[in-house]
């Protein structure tokens, strides 16, 4: 090989590498801030976190992330999906994070990266406001019951049910709001879901729902999710490190009393999932 030939060889190793540890040090946070935009997959029939009021986004979702946006100095762009399609989303690299949010369990947390906490995801039963059978959560046992498909709800509602005399039968809903609707009309007698969110549903139609006291869950809490590599370990550590601002200065507070009713408990520390 000749001496020039030999130079240019090394030139091209030299470029190679250089474009390796480029390719490398653009982990998910440096996309996002080369881009100027989070991507976040959500399911937006998911009140009070996602839904459509006259065609457009509303909820604690809209709120919280346009307010880590301005921390992290991006914008954020929601994609609007049916549950069962979001978490095959993020593998998939189609957007950056999960805004559902999803019930942290310790199933998940091998799977994905999770933020901090942000809400109370306790399971619990909403019915209609009308039904005097149904005083606690027990007496679901026998009747049909609803529950959204593919979600952390669904499987503490099999595990809850599993342990009665005469377990219910469960319907799955892709769609809560179709749930709902069934409960309402009295094709089912009750809808499992995390107290925040039926909480909400019973707030707003009083005379239709009400929630069944106490629920019947393991305490656990709401967070985002990021796909498990790290990469996306960068991403993640920046969005804590604005929740924790935005609890420390009043900010999650004030939108959780906005849309929950309620300040509740977002522990700044992760917690060890219950199941």
């Amino acid at each position: 090989m000749s001496i020039l030939a030999g130079w240019k060889c090394r030139l091209v190793m030299v470029a190679l590498c250089a474009a390796s540890v480029t390719a490398h040090a653009e982990d998910q946070l440096a996309k996002v801030k080369k881009a100027g935009e989070l991507v976040v997959g959500t399911e937006m029939q998911f009140a009070p976190f996602d839904f459509l009021e006259n065609g457009q986004q509303a909820g604690f979702n809209k709120d919280l992330f346009a307010e880590v946006g301005k921390e992290m100095g991006v914008k954020v762009r929601f994609i609007d999906l049916p549950w069962p399609s979001v978490l095959p989303g993020l593998e998939a690299g189609k957007f950056d994070m999960v805004g559902g949010p999803l019930t942290v369990t310790k199933a998940r947390m091998e799977r994905y990266t999770y933020t901090l906490p942000v809400a109370d995801a306790t399971d619990a039963l909403l019915k209609r406001a009308s039904d005097s059978s149904l005083k606690q959560s027990a007496d679901i046992a026998g009747k049909t019951v609803g529950a959204g498909k593919g979600s952390a709800q669904l499987d503490q509602l099999k595990a809850y049910v599993a342990t009665l005399p005469k377990p219910p039968e469960i319907r799955e809903y892709v769609d809560n709001n179709q749930a709902y609707a069934d409960l309402a009309a009295g094709r089912i007698a009750a809808v499992a879901n995390s107290m925040t969110n039926i909480a909400y549903v019973a707030k707003q139609r009083p005379e239709t729902f009400a929630v069944v006291q106490p629920p019947f869950g393991a305490k656990v809490y709401f967070a985002y999710a990021l796909r498990k590599d790290a990469d996306s370990k960068p991403l993640a550590d920046a969005f804590n490190a604005a929740l924790v601002k935005m609890h420390n200065d009043g900010r999650l507070a004030a939108l959780q009393k906005k849309w929950f009713g309620v300040a509740m408990d977002a522990p700044t520390t992760m917690p060890v999932p219950n199941y």
